[in-house]
């Protein structure tokens, strides 16, 4: 069996049904065929100016990439364009956070030294200081604001698009590279290079097509859209929208930056949107809020589907009570290890177990073996197969997180997890300190560090702990010089002047000390303690 490009696929759908819709954002609609002949102008007009491929796979390092980079730093609109055209052109798409401070951006554009970024016109502003960055010859600016001018140096998607019309010569491979920035192990971005070929199958629901026969076969009639009202800039927003608009159907995608519950049940109710994609309780809970208040006609829904963060039972069974017609699907899964299971629950029958796909695998503790149905031991959630090549530019990080097993090389998740005796997965947390709240990913050492940088402060620790709203929340635990002038809200202020506004905590706790160990290192049980104990008085 043949594997695929995922530009090739799309052609493929586009040939067959040309007039079928495939993306819905706002008021832009695109076919099939609109979207296939902007992603062939977008691949002419990037290798146009040179951008490609210029060491092939095979001669690479599983942590070296031989293909120029296009970041994209973008809400839903066009996205899965972008994303497509790049890889027709043998170029690397990588998503950006735009919810990162420009500091932030900046790190992350200086580690992946794009060639080209795709930006939002909108956030022209908020990035103007950062855009372009020095690696980049071309800066292409997406049209979402007319009343926001484009940065020194862009050129209008639209005008790009209309110089991408004279064909190169390009032979894009299923070895060329989608890259995923997460935040890693580390706690700062790290970009996980897949071979487009094997995330089609992993993660977008794909195959290895005998023919392009195979892909016609499963077109049938336009069915209900799906509606991914995650942002496309995450891997599991990412990851959904494709493996609908892969398969030929039609997908809505969210058209703001924040989330609105009216807003989404509205589009949902007049899209007739058949499966709609989420993150957590960020999302489900706003959205049973609003179902409670008010009426929607979503009568033709017949699933709701959440990852990228857990989702609180009793969102999850409000749900179930308030569309008692749907299938509540919980994706588990993370970008290094693309959709590793999901667990299906109905009304009446919740499931808090994960059905495994295809290379999932729990290691043991001491990275020795496989464990097997039924046996107690609690080890690390990992995968064989088809994984990612590693980490751009990091070979420690790609040696420690993709290491070799009982001679099959594997990714670890970071996850702890076991073995059901009917062989469904058992997750029991994540063991790194990664913090997920609202579905954003936090390293807590990074605001850490920003916080005892505040004068004033001796020593601080960040934890997370649940919460309603986020699933998660920061809590800061911060000790203080003696007469320091220090307030919550300064404390505050200098995390949302430095990071991400999702990363400043939501509560900061004044403390006589920061408990460390013997050898120095935080005491997080302690942290964690206080911060629970904090929130029930």
């Amino acid at each position: 069996m043949g594997e695929w490009t995922i530009g090739a696929v799309l052609d493929a759908i586009a040939d067959a049904v040309p007039d079928r819709l495939m993306t819905v954002c706002g008021t832009r609609r695109s076919t099939f065929s609109e979207s296939a002949e902007r992603t062939r102008r977008l691949a002419n007009y990037l290798a146009g100016h040179g951008l490609g491929a210029h060491t092939e796979r095979a001669d690479l390092a599983n942590w070296e990439c031989g293909q120029d980079r296009v970041a994209l730093l973008m809400h839903n609109d066009l996205y899965p364009d972008m994303v497509i055209g790049s890889l027709k052109a043998r170029t690397v798409p990588v998503n950006v956070n735009y919810n990162y401070a420009p500091r932030e951006v900046a790190e992350l554009l200086e580690y992946l030294k794009p060639r080209a970024v795709i930006y939002h016109r909108s956030f022209g502003p908020t990035f103007a200081d950062v855009l372009p960055p020095a690696s980049a010859d071309l800066l292409i600016s997406v049209d979402d604001d007319s009343s926001v001018p484009l940065l020194p140096g862009a050129v209008d998607l639209e005008d790009a698009l209309a110089q991408g019309d004279t064909d190169q010569e390009i032979s894009p491979s299923p070895d060329d590279v989608m890259m995923v920035c997460t935040g890693g192990t580390t706690g700062r971005p790290k970009g996980v290079m897949w071979r487009q070929s094997d995330t089609y199958v992993v993660s977008m629901n794909g195959a290895d097509h005998e023919s392009v026969d195979e892909i016609h076969a499963k077109l049938g009639f336009e069915g209900q859209p799906w509606f991914a009202v995650s942002p496309l800039m995450h891997a599991a927003g990412m990851w959904t929208a494709f493996a609908g608009l892969l398969n030929g159907l039609p997908i809505v995608l969210y058209d703001k930056t924040r989330f609105d519950p009216v807003a989404v049940l509205e589009t949902a109710e007049r899209e007739r949107v058949g499966m709609m994609t989420m993150v957590g309780d960020a999302y489900a809970g706003p959205l049973v809020e609003e179902l409670r208040k008010g009426f929607y006609d979503l009568s033709s829904m017949y699933a709701i589907g959440t990852g990228g963060a857990a989702t609180n039972p009793k969102h999850q069974q409000a749900l179930l009570e308030l569309l008692p017609q749907i299938t509540l699907i919980n994706g588990y899964g993370s970008s290094e290890t693309g959709n590793v299971g999901f667990g299906r629950s109905q009304r009446g029958e919740q499931k808090d177990t994960f059905v495994l796909r295809e290379g999932a695998l729990v290691l043991s503790e001491n990275y020795s073996r496989f464990l097997q149905p039924g046996e107690q031991e609690v080890g690390f959630v990992a995968r064989a197969g088809r994984i990612p090549l590693g980490y751009f530019d990091d070979e420690a990080a790609t040696r420690k997180t993709f290491p070799v097993v009982d001679g099959q090389r594997v990714v670890i998740s970071g996850d702890r997890g076991s073995l059901a005796d009917d062989g469904s997965l058992q997750l029991f947390g994540r063991d790194s300190l990664v913090v997920n709240t609202g579905g954003e990913k936090v390293f807590v050492e990074e605001v850490e560090e920003v916080l005892r940088a505040c004068a004033g402060v001796v020593d601080a620790l960040v934890v997370g702990r649940p919460s309603e709203r986020w699933g998660q929340e920061l809590v800061a635990l911060v000790a203080l010089r003696p007469g320091a002038d220090v307030t919550p809200e300064l404390l505050h202020d200098r995390c949302t002047s430095h990071l991400a506004r999702f990363k400043a905590p939501k509560e900061f706790i004044i403390v006589d000390q920061v408990r460390r160990l013997g050898n120095g290192k935080p005491d997080y049980r302690w942290a964690k303690s206080t911060a629970t104990q904090e929130a029930s008085v």
